[in-house]
């Protein structure tokens, strides 16, 4: 793709009509680092702890993860893709909790690197099929795993996707299409959404430190000159396309997990999934539709301790070159197409939990004020 620098606000980018409004002004974030730690090649999976891993393995299948392997103590899921389990869930005595996420190394020699930069040490990890590791802790206070496994996990049989017939173009003939009323089967986990109060400091940590890339920025209405508020953040893969997006971080009142992803097949496979997940009694959160910053179409739903999980397909791959866009955040902006997002979605019922969050991140020492907070305010109504 051509790549054409941006010197004003009038300037003709590669972004236009591709994944965001504009790109950036004169003096802007760069979106990445001049000389990162290491590079992480994708996500590996994400640590949740649970009291109940019966009811969470049920849930599990229910929404398309296999079972890679399961003690009293653990639960590790897997997607159909090879490679390393996609979610770990452990038993916990208290309430259901995230605990964070773990990135996968490209090398293990980078683990070592990333160990003598940060004063940590590479020890054993108790994955299926073995691996080293590194425990780092990000500014926003979530324990970061970096890891070098050994032995992959086998590919699974897949849900192949339909043949579809468009136009002029006739895929299938003299054959009917009845894809079965059956769960999504993940194929993989694709990303992780996070809130924080220190949205400026977490993001440069993992751009410095783990070497991710930003694919696009989000700025609140009138104050694009404070800076971005929200980063859809890719690993650089070089030439090789990488998912437009493994992690997302906004600043806002609460710090913690918002929702993960996991590719799934197709369209159909999203939807009849979905039938199976109402049936099953379960609550859908928002969907389906196709994102914006993505593109991926979407359909979100809760698990039974209100963690939201999000089924995926048809998502964007950007190459190191693509640089950042930069669009004005709201909630009309979610979506090109789908039902308006939903109060659950966006996180806009008031709780108890919500306004202690609000006072505290209002009186504390981090990146929110009563600016910012107007403004997300107003982002959620836009």
């Amino acid at each position: 793709m051509s790549e054409t620098r941006v010197h004003g606000p009038d300037v003709t980018t590669a972004h236009q009509d591709l994944h965001s409004e504009r790109g950036a002004l004169r003096g802007e974030h760069p979106g990445r680092s001049r000389n990162p730690v290491i590079k992480v090649a994708d996500l590996a999976w994400l640590e949740f702890e649970k009291p109940d891993l019966e009811r969470a393995e049920v849930f599990a299948r229910d929404f398309g993860f296999g079972v890679a392997a399961r003690t009293e103590s653990e639960l590790w899921l897997r997607g159909t893709f090879a490679g390393t389990p996609c979610v770990v869930i452990r038993r916990g005595r208290r309430s259901s909790r995230f605990i964070g996420p773990a990135f996968r190394a490209a090398e293990r020699a980078d683990l070592d690197r990333l160990a003598r930069a940060t004063g940590t040490d590479v020890r054993d990890v108790g994955v299926p099929g073995g691996g080293k590791a590194v425990d780092l802790l990000d500014p926003s206070g979530f324990p970061v795993r970096v890891v070098h496994c050994g032995e992959q996990l086998p590919a699974l049989p897949e849900q192949r996707p339909l043949l579809l017939n468009s136009g002029t173009e006739h895929r299938r003939t003299n054959a009917t299409q009845r894809p079965p009323r059956e769960p999504s089967r993940i194929q993989r986990l694709g990303h992780v959404v996070l809130g924080t109060r220190v949205f400026t400091q977490a993001l440069s940590w993992y751009l410095d430190t783990l070497g991710m890339i930003v694919s696009d920025f989000l700025f609140l209405d009138g104050q694009r000159d404070r800076g971005p508020t929200m980063a859809f953040v890719r690993c650089d893969l070089g030439s090789v396309p990488a998912d437009h997006h493994t992690l997302a971080m906004h600043l806002g009142p609460g710090t913690g997990y918002v929702h993960s992803a996991y590719q799934v097949t197709d369209l159909d496979s999203i939807a009849a999934g979905g039938e199976y997940l109402k049936e099953r009694g379960y609550r859908r959160s928002w969907g389906i539709g196709r994102h914006i910053q993505g593109s991926q179409l979407f359909d979100y739903w809760r698990d039974p301790d209100r963690f939201m999980l999000e089924h995926f397909a048809d998502g964007d791959l950007f190459s190191c070159d693509v640089e950042p866009g930069w669009a004005p955040m709201s909630t009309s902006g979610l979506a090109q197409w789908g039902p308006p997002a939903t109060r659950d979605f966006l996180g806009a019922s008031p709780s108890p939990q919500r306004i202690r969050a609000v006072v505290e991140a209002l009186r504390g020492d981090n990146e929110m004020d009563p600016a910012r907070l107007l403004g997300l305010l107003k982002a959620t109504k836009s």
